[in-house]
């Protein structure tokens, strides 16, 4: 899960591009990175932080002008170096640089055949690397020196062909303008739109469409899966599909967690999907434990808050903000290594009292992945007096590693993975478990856009859109994402670009 956002406007963008990243600041807060162009040179700023740490005023003068992309990291596979900091950049053919958001299937096979077949060298583990050196060398083949729409569309024609997994990016060729694709699949969300100005039309490629809103652009659509949409160095938009046998299926757990509320992904609004998320989790209850003891819903913030509020209006119960958070936290799913999650959990949330004093207490969240954050916000809310701590999940077990992009665990290291409800409600403490029907969470979605096709639901059911995912590449990824092996990582150093990097 990652940010990514380009504009080609009509006069500098290099605050437009800092304001977009901040909007989209929820989906990486590892790295940040942003890309410009102006008269024949590309100018880049990229670091590990925040992007208000990263970007600074001195920074700012030096990215000159009217077109650039940008993007926020959080690390997968990766390592949390600044060395797979984004946009990445090669200078042949013609002078590239990339933002990603996704995980490649085949990042592998990929990195070897660049280096064997089309001669190129691979300097870091990102696949996001791979992915740019993939569509350098499909506009390789135009053999032109200066290449059109015509040109790009080919190139993207060609990375489909080669390329398997989630991708959803934006690229940035000199002199020529930016581009923006989305995988056949269309797992990762990007979404494109237009201001208009008394100089032109300008035009922005984002994640999601609450970073359009803010910055003034209004939104035009979602770049469907296998789309490519080019604006040239003149403003003018280009779009063509560029995949053979698309299918729609967009992850899910975006309008569980990962997006914010304010988006609207795919013709989905992810406000009214959670809101759907409350009513069922209610029918639930109502169905399964119609003579609950329940005195009090309670959120766990932010993201839950949605749905939380819902089940509690359709029950009849009071709705209490029990939890108060430090926002000065990152969010704590997406913090690379067990223990700074762990640690986290107490400085980033803290509990009223008197919302839990000798009361029946439902805590609502979004979702439990490993388990441990659960655990320990049960605990608080009984050091706060609770009598019982109900606990009631917005999404299904999850039970599988996400391939596509989100830093889930290796199966192992995921509460649910081969424990039954009644298990996992024992580990972390809490009196009574419920969690949403995987169907139900379906029907959430889609009923924001009956047209969908289908949904990116791995992380629950284990079946992976692509098809290409077998236990032995499950095993490697799983090597690749523990949180043992990442803290022998960052203990080991990262890559000898790293200053360098940092700096640019």
């Amino acid at each position: 899960m990652c940010g990514i956002v380009g504009i080609v406007g009509r006069s500098s963008v290099n605050q437009a591009l800092y304001d977009g990243l901040t909007v989209l600041q929820h989906r990486g807060q590892d790295a940040a990175g942003i890309a410009t162009y102006a008269e024949g040179r590309f100018f880049l700023r990229k670091s590990n932080g925040m992007v208000r740490d990263v970007f600074h005023t001195r920074h700012m003068v030096n990215l000159a002008g009217n077109m650039g992309i940008g993007h926020v990291r959080y690390p997968t596979a990766g390592c949390s170096s600044s060395a797979e900091a984004q946009p990445f950049y090669v200078n042949s053919p013609y002078g590239i640089a990339l933002a990603h958001n996704g995980n490649l299937t085949n990042a592998q096979e990929l990195k070897a055949q660049l280096f064997a077949e089309d001669l190129r060298h691979i300097n870091t583990d990102s696949d996001s690397e791979v992915l740019l050196n993939v569509l350098a060398h499909e506009l390789a083949r135009s053999g032109k020196l200066r290449i059109d729409a015509e040109d790009v569309f080919a190139a993207v024609r060609g990375l489909h062909k080669r390329v398997r997994g989630a991708y959803a990016c934006v690229a940035m060729i000199t002199g020529v303008g930016i581009l923006g694709f989305r995988d056949p699949h269309g797992i990762r969300p990007v979404v494109y739109g237009r201001r208009d100005t008394k100089e032109g039309p300008e035009h922005m490629i984002a994640s999601e469409s609450v970073a359009l809103d803010v910055l003034g652009f209004r939104l035009v659509g979602d770049i469907q899966p296998g789309e490519a949409v080019f604006i040239d160095k003149k403003g003018e938009l280009h779009r063509r599909q560029c995949a053979d046998n698309v299918l729609h299926a967009p992850c899910i757990f975006e309008y569980v967690y990962l997006a914010r509320p304010d988006s609207i992904i795919d013709g989905i609004s992810v406000h009214k999907a959670r809101m759907r998320m409350g009513e069922k989790l209610a029918a639930k209850i109502q169905r399964v434990w119609p003579d609950h003891d329940i005195d009090v819903v309670v959120p766990i913030p932010d993201t839950s808050r949605t749905a939380a509020l819902e089940l509690a209006n359709i029950l009849g119960l009071k709705y209490r903000e029990g939890f108060i958070k430090n926002r000065y936290i990152p969010r704590t799913f997406i913090m690379p290594g067990q223990g700074m999650r762990q640690k986290s959990v107490r400085q980033k949330l803290n509990a009223i009292e008197l919302e839990f004093k000798g009361k029946n207490v439902l805590l609502v969240d979004d979702s439990i992945v490993r388990g441990t954050t659960s655990g320990q916000i049960i605990q608080m809310a009984r050091d706060a007096g609770a009598r019982k701590v109900y606990f009631a999940s917005a999404a299904p077990p999850v039970r599988f590693p996400n391939v596509y992009g989100i830093d889930m665990p290796t199966g192992e290291e995921l509460i649910a993975y081969n424990r039954t409800d009644e298990e996992v409600c024992r580990i972390i403490g809490a009196d009574r478990l419920i969690y949403q029907d995987l169907d139900d969470l379906i029907d959430c979605a889609r009923r924001g856009n009956p047209d969908m096709q289908r949904f990116d639901t791995s992380c629950f059911d284990g079946v992976y859109v692509t098809g290409d995912v077998s236990d032995v590449y499950l095993k490697r990824i799983g090597a690749q994402r523990s949180d043992g092996a990442k803290t022998r990582r960052d203990k080991g150093g990262g890559n000898a670009l790293n200053d360098l990097t940092a700096t640019a």
